[in-house]
């Protein structure tokens, strides 16, 4: 990710909140002393000066981040040189700025197109969960511009990639349009920098464009996939590392060995802390799963399969549900939490394709949220306030009574790389070559030998793109469409991963007031 230089070039690294979270996702420290690099640094905080060291610079381009850099070197210089790469085009003000008062001591600057932040192999995200309400709220004061950012990062995934991808969207949603032209636009800018008679043609690639509001069925679902079931709840996993460590190490400390005594001899191994490591690391994560399970079988089995129910339309037999509030009442009859509560009345409301208002002010009595009704309400932000389930494809029974639902956008991913996407439900902002059907896929709804990434290289890749935010099932979905086709490569993105009860609050949230001009506009000092 970081161009290699001579080992005596790379000391020092210096990092904005962003490149660190990005730098930590792709490499380990012992990574970056092998490029030489022995020192890692934070650019907002306060740093002792090392004025016989060079440091290299790895930032967003924005004001408050070049504002730093300029600080590092203004007054008294704290290092000796300074090589700057940015995550992305540094715009003429900015870079201008830095060449006034940091010339002398730049020794390089590029711009290295690796705004996005991967997550995993097929899954990225913009990492910016307060794009949510950027969005959506109606008292947002700076939507445009999170638009404009966002288009910014999915074009650094594609030049990463090496595409230049045809774009398309979900017809008739607020935002999927505006972002596909933004993309669209960008794009076409990014390539015409190249050399002349050397400009890139558009690849055999798609970006899909859609928003929460296409399917807000599958984030608020219980997951029973360890993944899901730990990251709900993180502060499990702090407290269980926290106590694990404790214990542990107590044990370690207060175990009389006499020095003596050879370890082999005493019947014991000799353990480095690397395998220590990776022994607390299992233990944490056994736990983990135990809590999970003890919490599935307490009460989030019957919980489930009433979701389930109520999502999919029929029970684990097939039998069609008649009564949907029979299947919703048990769950508000059960001291469950409130946000389980919530979650189960917004499916209710979803399997019905809308409830009356007297019906509707009920469950908001019984739920107790008389005065948190935006739980519900502001789901008009996303254009779901009751809306109409979309026609779902016939799918042969799932392995899971309790995971019978399939995220949309699963049946969407399907469609793009068989070529079955209806052009007026999925306007192009602009064309690829060729009528595009995933470069020879097969059909992803037919069990196929699965092909592995080296396989797929020569192929097509289908970009999905969800405004809004994702859940895990539908960055599963990613890999399991690329698994059943033979030439096509999955990639799903969003502003950032979601969780049931996150999503919940960034709903209620909807409803209050501009955000304060603080947090919304960035220093120029």
């Amino acid at each position: 990710m970081i161009p290699s230089f001579p080992s005596h070039f790379l000391q020092i690294l210096i990092l904005d909140p962003f490149t660190t979270k990005l730098v930590s996702s792709c490499c380990k420290m012992s990574d970056l002393m092998a490029e030489g690099i022995t020192i890692v640094e934070d650019l907002y905080k306060s740093r002792e000066p090392v004025p016989e060291m060079k440091a290299i610079y790895f930032m967003s381009p924005t004001s408050k981040c070049v504002d730093a850099f300029i600080a590092d070197f203004k007054l008294k210089p704290k290092y000796k040189a300074a090589y700057v790469y940015f995550t992305d085009y540094c715009p003429d003000d900015l870079f201008n700025n830095m060449k006034l008062y940091c010339a002398k001591y730049i020794r390089v600057v590029k711009e290295i197109n690796l705004s996005f932040l991967p997550y995993e192999a097929q899954v990225f995200t913009c990492d910016n969960p307060g794009a949510f309400r950027s969005i959506y709220s109606p008292h947002s004061q700076d939507k445009r511009r999170t638009l404009e950012t966002m288009a910014d990062q999915i074009v650094t995934l594609c030049a990463t990639l090496g595409e230049y991808p045809g774009v398309r969207y979900k017809n008739n949603m607020e935002n999927t349009k505006a972002l596909a032209e933004l993309v669209d636009n960008k794009l076409s800018a990014h390539y015409e920098l190249d050399e002349p008679g050397k400009k890139k043609e558009k690849t055999q690639a798609q970006v899909l464009i859609v928003e929460r509001g296409f399917d807000p069925v599958s984030p608020i679902l219980h997951e029973l996939t360890y993944q899901a079931m730990e990251m709900a709840d993180t502060s499990i996993a702090t407290l269980h590392l926290f106590m694990l460590q404790k214990s542990r190490f107590s044990s370690l400390k207060s175990r009389e060995t006499p020095s003596s005594c050879h370890p082999v001899k005493a019947g014991f191994h000799s353990f480095s802390l690397r395998s220590l490591l990776s022994v607390l690391q299992k233990t944490v994560h056994l736990h983990l799963a135990e809590d999970c399970m003890n919490q599935y079988q307490k009460s989030v089995e019957k919980l489930c399969k009433a979701e389930q129910d109520l999502a999919v339309g029929s029970d684990v037999e097939g039998v069609k549900v008649k009564d949907p509030m029979r299947t919703l009442l048990p769950v508000l009859l059960h001291n469950h939490s409130t946000h389980d509560k919530i979650r189960a009345v917004l499916l209710y409301i979803f399997s019905l394709s809308g409830t009356t208002e007297e019906n509707l002010n009920k469950l908001i009595q019984n739920v107790k949220i008389e005065h948190e009704r935006e739980f519900i309400l502001n789901w008009k932000e996303l254009g779901v306030n009751i809306i109409s389930a979309p026609s779902r494809r016939e799918r042969p029974e799932e392995t899971y009574n309790l995971s019978r639902w399939t995220p949309v956008i699963k049946d969407v991913m399907e469609d793009a790389v068989e070529n079955k996407l209806d052009t007026k439900e999925w306007p192009h902002q602009s064309e690829c070559p060729a009528a595009w059907n995933g470069s020879g896929a097969v059909s992803a709804r037919q069990k196929q030998k699965t092909s592995t990434l080296d396989d797929r290289r020569g192929g097509a890749r289908l970009i999905v793109f969800v405004i809004g935010g994702m859940c895990y099932s539908e960055t599963r979905c990613a890999y399991q469409v690329s698994q059943a086709v033979k030439s096509c490569q999955v990639i799903i993105g969003s502003s950032h991963i979601l969780t049931p009860t996150a999503l919940l609050e960034d709903i209620k949230a909807l409803s209050k007031g501009p955000m304060e001009t603080f947090t919304i506009c960035e220093n120029h000092a």
